[in-house]
């Protein structure tokens, strides 16, 4: 099970790339986001006492309620509404950069260094994201930097969730920003009802497949994986989600990358890599802290954006 986490997060997290685009075709952008952030906090919230997790503090709430609106409800229109028009494979690249944003934010109200190597690493990663960008067609391109835009809510999460990560654990912010999300996008609920009515099965049998997987069984395997591997290792792991993600929409989609998708993904990825030599990996893994005392996310704010 300890090698089986990270694996089976990162298969999971890619394949929520393509299962997008199969739930638009019934759901459409909204009833989608909305319905997709439902079934997983339908599966969570009975989970919550299995997986030990506490109920946040009052004074942690405004705060959550800001990862919910951006890491969970922005990312989720953003991307799906970009997924329109990008490939499934393509979207994975381009939020692979989300790590930039948050380096970027952390320098900009944090007062973070920023070093040569983490300025040349969000240089190559965001030029990556520029190259892919400029895709072949209006749509694609407008379509593109939509989904680089839902990277950056990522990075907003990313960002606004390290003072929480000081008192919960990883899956506990992800809980609470996951139930944030669904309701703040709970006035899209009539769209997923009547999508639900009118949807083909394979749709509706997509949005179940990526909110009970992808969103709440990926972040408990993130959780485990976490728990008991080096930052160096889980975090590592993420750098193969765009490829797989390449992959199962080859095999699931019959999608083909492009030159420049696959130039630009790969510059992508070593700037985020950069990023990452840049904080060090000696550091090793938290465990689920002790309660009541503080807990922290392993990976400190190297953490994995959600598919």
């Amino acid at each position: 099970m300890k090698l089986l986490a990270p694996a089976l997060t990162v298969v999971l997290w890619a394949s929520a790339f393509p299962a997008i685009k199969v739930g638009l075709d019934g759901y459409g952008v909204a009833g989608l986001s909305f319905a997709r952030l439902a079934v997983a906090s339908a599966v969570l919230l009975p989970a919550a006492p299995i997986l030990k997790v506490r109920l946040p503090r009052a004074p942690d709430l405004p705060l959550i309620a800001v990862c919910g609106l951006a890491g969970m409800s922005a990312y989720q229109l953003l991307l799906n509404w970009g997924e329109v028009h990008v490939p499934a494979g393509t979207a994975s690249l381009l939020v692979s950069v989300a790590p930039v944003f948050s380096v970027l934010l952390a320098a900009a109200f944090l007062g973070e260094r920023l070093t040569a190597v983490k300025v040349l690493g969000s240089a190559v990663a965001l030029g990556g994201s520029a190259l892919i960008a400029s895709g072949s067609g209006l749509a694609y391109s407008q379509a593109a930097w939509v989904v680089l835009a839902a990277a950056a809510v990522q990075g907003i999460y990313h960002f606004c969730s390290k003072p929480l990560l000081r008192r919960y654990t990883g899956l506990e912010v992800a809980c609470y920003a996951m139930w944030a999300g669904t309701l703040f996008l709970a006035p899209l609920a009539p769209q997923a009802l009547h999508a639900l009515a009118t949807a083909p099965p394979n749709a509706t049998l997509a949005v179940v497949f990526l909110g009970v997987l992808p969103s709440a069984a990926g972040f408990v395997a993130w959780g485990y994986a976490v728990a008991r591997h080096s930052i160096a290792v889980a975090t590592g792991a993420l750098y193969l989600v765009p490829g797989v993600a390449l992959a199962v929409a080859f095999g699931w989609l019959g999608e083909v990358p492009t030159w420049a998708d696959a130039a630009g993904g790969a510059l992508g990825i070593a700037g985020v890599v950069l990023l990452s030599l840049s904080r060090g990996s000696g550091r090793t893994a938290a465990a689920a802290p002790a309660r009541p005392g503080p807990a922290r996310s392993a990976g400190g704010s190297r953490r994995a954006p959600a598919p």
